[in-house]
C-alpha cells in the first residue's frame, strides 16, 4: 500500500480496511476465555477497558502471564477493542498487560505501532461511532463481530502524519489523567481532613438530616428531554449522570428541558442518588433540574456545604440502607431526611469551610479544565471525520468523491 509521506492534506489518506491488509501485516482474532474468568487474574474483559486505557483491580496473581500462550495472549502495543455493550472502546496494550489472556468479549489488532495508534484514534472519531451503530446487532446485548470490524472502512494517512496527530491525542489524555489525578487526591485530602475532625466529635450533636436541609426529589423521566448539543434548556440531571462522575462536581448535563422545568435547583445544589454499591453526591455549578431518581438537597446555610457534602460521603453504606426497591436505586426525601449525621457547632463548621473551601475551589478548577481539553479533544476527532467523509473510496470510480 503506497501512502504520501510529506503531505498532510486528506489527498494523501487512502481508504482501506483491515482486511485488505496482507496476512502478515495485520492480525486479527478474540479472546478465548469467558468474561467470569477474569476473576482468576491476568484476564483482560471488555469491562477492564474504558476510556482508551486497560484498567483491571489490584489482584495478588495480576502479575502472573499466561502458563502457556495462545493466539489471545497479549503483546505490547497490541489493540484491544470492545466486541460487546461498550462496543468500539479500544486501548493499547502496555507492558503492563502483556501476556495476559482476552476474554471473548475483545478483539484483538496486532500491526505496525503506527497502524495500531492509528485505529485506536480513527474508532473514537464521530464517523467511525456511526458506522459501528450501524454494524452492531442486539439479539442478546449490543454486539461487534470481529469480521465486521476487520472490514470497518478507514482512511490511513502517511505515517509521519500519524505520528503528529497521535502526540495532540496523546498530550491532551494526559494532561485530563494528570488533572483528573490531582483532582482526585485534593479530594481525598478534603476527605481525610472530614475523617479526622469527625474521630473527635463525641462532644458534637447529632441532628436529622432533615434539620439541617431541605430536599427535594425530582421529577419527570429522561424519555422526554433532548440531548444538551441539540436543544437550549436547563440542565437536566439523571442518575446515570452522577454514577458516571469520578469527581463530586456536575459540570454539564447530557439532557436539558425547557428553561422553566419546574424544580430547578440553584448552583451549590448537592444531587444525590443510590446504587447498591454505594450513594452517588455531586455539586452542581449552575441551575439544574433533577429527574426522577435524584434528590436534590440544600443545607440551611450555605457555609456548611462542605461539611455537608463530606458527612453524606462518609455515610454512604447509611443513605443506601435507607433506599427503596430491592436494588436501592432511589431514596425518598422523607426518607432521608430522617436519617442522623454529626453535625459539630457553628464556629467549628466554618473553620472546617474555610480550610476546605480552596481545596474544592482547586479540584473545580481542574475539572473545568479537563472539560475545555475534552471538547480540544472531540474538536480534533470531528476533523479528523471531516477530511475521511472527502476521500476518494478505494473502490469509487477514478476522481469520484465518497460521501455518507
Amino acid at each position: 500500500m503506497e501512502t504520501a509521506t510529506n503531505s498532510m492534506g486528506p489527498e494523501a489518506w487512502p481508504r482501506t480496511a483491515i482486511a485488505e491488509f496482507p496476512g502478515r501485516a495485520m492480525f486479527t482474532t478474540f479472546g478465548v476465555l469467558n468474561d467470569d474468568a477474569s476473576e482468576q487474574g491476568a484476564v483482560v474483559s471488555s469491562t477492564h477497558i474504558r476510556s482508551g486505557r486497560i484498567c483491571t483491580p489490584p489482584n495478588d496473581t495480576a502479575h502472573r502471564k499466561s502458563a502457556r500462550p495462545t493466539r489471545a495472549t497479549l503483546r505490547e502495543d497490541d489493540l484491544v477493542v470492545v466486541l460487546v455493550r461498550r462496543t468500539g472502546d479500544a486501548a493499547i496494550v502496555t507492558a503492563q498487560h502483556a501476556g495476559w489472556t482476552a476474554t471473548r468479549s475483545v478483539g484483538i489488532i496486532r500491526a505496525a505501532p503506527h497502524i495500531v495508534r492509528w485505529l485506536q484514534i480513527w474508532l473514537q472519531t464521530p464517523t467511525a461511532k456511526a458506522w459501528i451503530d450501524e454494524e452492531v446487532t442486539a439479539h442478546v446485548e449490543p454486539t461487534l463481530s470481529l469480521e465486521s470490524l476487520r472490514h470497518m472502512p478507514f482512511p490511513l494517512p502517511p505515517a509521519d502524519t500519524i505520528v503528529k496527530i497521535h502526540r495532540v491525542i496523546s498530550l491532551i489524555e494526559k494532561k485530563i489523567a494528570l488533572n483528573r489525578a490531582t483532582a482526585l487526591t485534593t479530594l481525598e485530602l478534603a476527605d481525610a481532613m472530614h475523617a479526622e475532625w469527625s474521630s473527635g466529635s463525641a462532644a458534637w450533636d447529632r441532628r436529622s438530616l432533615g434539620e439541617v436541609t431541605r430536599a427535594t426529589s425530582g421529577k419527570g423521566s429522561a424519555k422526554s428531554l433532548a440531548l444538551r448539543s441539540e436543544a437550549p434548556g436547563i440542565d437536566r440531571i439523571t442518575p446515570t449522570d452522577l454514577f458516571e462522575l469520578s469527581l463530586p462536581y456536575v459540570e454539564k448535563s447530557r439532557l436539558c428541558g425547557p428553561a422553566d422545568a419546574p424544580g430547578a435547583c440553584p448552583p451549590g445544589t448537592l444531587l444525590l442518588a443510590t446504587r447498591p454499591a454505594g450513594a452517588h453526591i455531586a455539586v452542581t455549578h449552575r441551575p439544574t433540574s433533577p429527574i426522577r431518581g435524584v434528590l436534590a438537597v440544600r443545607p440551611r446555610d450555605v457555609m456548611d456545604s462542605w461539611w455537608l457534602l463530606h458527612e453524606l460521603r462518609s455515610r454512604s453504606n447509611t443513605i443506601v440502607g435507607a433506599a427503596q426497591g430491592q436494588n436501592a436505586r432511589e431514596i425518598s426525601a422523607a426518607a432521608f431526611s430522617r436519617l442522623s449525621i454529626t453535625w459539630p457547632d457553628d464556629g467549628t463548621r466554618t473553620r472546617f469551610h474555610a480550610l476546605t473551601d480552596p481545596l474544592h475551589a482547586m479540584a473545580m478548577e481542574l475539572v473545568s479544565e479537563i472539560r475545555t481539553l475534552s471538547e480540544l479533544k472531540d474538536a480534533v476527532l470531528r476533523d479528523i471525520s471531516a477530511k475521511a467523509d472527502l476521500l476518494p473510496d478505494s473502490h469509487s470510480e477514478p476522481g469520484s468523491i465518497h460521501r455518507r
